[in-house]
């Protein structure tokens, strides 16, 4: 079972590396599916699986069910800091920016040399003050 379960996600991620986000997101879907019935699946497969399949979410535009991924992602494995950055971007592109500033902090704490997550931080942070300036 567990070698099945290696071998979908290996393909899951060579169809994202092709940008077949579609035949990904199946096998991406198959593999969290196993995972979480036989409960064998290592926690870092787990949270990437989620995390690749919550990115294909955002390439959708589909915010909602992305951070539902990136947040299933996160509570498989907690110290994998990609999730994090990623459902902060959406909570910025939404303007919620106390929860983007949260999770790009906790980003920077698993990773303090992500530059992305910094970078992001210090906008989210400049956004909110403006937007606190103008009074709404």
């Amino acid at each position: 079972m567990e070698e099945d379960n290696s071998q979908i996600l290996e393909d899951a991620h060579s169809e994202f590396k092709k940008r077949n986000f579609n035949q990904a997101e199946e096998l991406y879907t198959k593999f969290i599916s196993s995972c979480l019935l036989s409960r064998e699946c290592d926690a870092g497969s787990l949270a990437a699986a989620y995390n690749n399949r919550g990115q294909i979410k955002y390439l959708r535009v589909d915010f909602h069910e992305a951070v539902e991924d990136y947040t299933s992602a996160i509570q498989a494995d907690k110290h994998f800091e990609i999730p994090f950055y990623n459902r902060g971007l959406i909570h910025y592109r939404l303007g919620f920016f106390d929860d983007a500033k949260s999770d790009f902090q906790q980003a920077l704490k698993l990773n303090p040399h992500f530059e992305d997550a910094k970078v992001s931080l210090q906008q989210t942070l400049l956004d909110q003050q403006e937007k606190i300036n103008r009074g709404y």
